[in-house]
């Protein structure tokens, strides 16, 4: 096996929470699915995610002055199902909502950041950004925690929990 492919089978079995980044783009609000996102500090409020291409809702990411990570629990599964799919909900579908500064958002996810990119650095075909958290909105009751692992979406429930 290659490094590449041995890269890729390591990190199907590491799992990784869920979220759904969103922008505006010339042609309305689009977003993508995303278990890359990290907490980086707290004071300021940094993360870090990276997006694996530079084009199609990727690029419109990269290119805004301002985007929103939604933090999505198992409750929010159909939107991390959604924004892997190509294609963006239409502007005028009832799954966007608006915050108070303007930017769509996603009400049905767990917790809604408004960022701002900090930096930008690509990293072979992927780019890394950097985004201080400027808002945050919490959304509905929260459901069971969502993870990717092996190409697929789990919950986490009680009963997995290790004692």
């Amino acid at each position: 096996m290659n490094i590449a492919d041995a890269y890729k089978s390591a990190f199907r079995g590491h799992p990784a929470g869920v979220a759904v980044i969103t922008a505006e783009g010339p042609d309305g609000p689009t977003g993508l699915t995303a278990s890359s996102v990290a907490s980086v500090a707290v004071d300021p409020p940094v993360l870090v995610f990276s997006l694996s291409t530079n084009s199609g809702s990727a690029g419109i990411v990269l290119g805004a002055p301002l985007f929103v990570v939604h933090l999505v629990d198992s409750l929010g599964v159909g939107l991390a199902r959604r924004f892997a799919a190509t294609g963006s909900p239409a502007a005028d579908d009832p799954i966007w909502g608006t915050l108070p500064s303007g930017e769509r958002y996603l009400p049905g996810a767990a917790t809604a950041l408004r960022c701002r990119p900090l930096s930008t650095t690509p990293i072979g075909s992927s780019t890394v950004v950097v985004a201080e958290v400027l808002d945050i909105v919490v959304g509905r009751e929260h459901g069971e925690p969502l993870v990717y692992h092996n190409r697929e979406f789990h919950s986490l429930t009680d009963r997995s929990r290790l004692t």
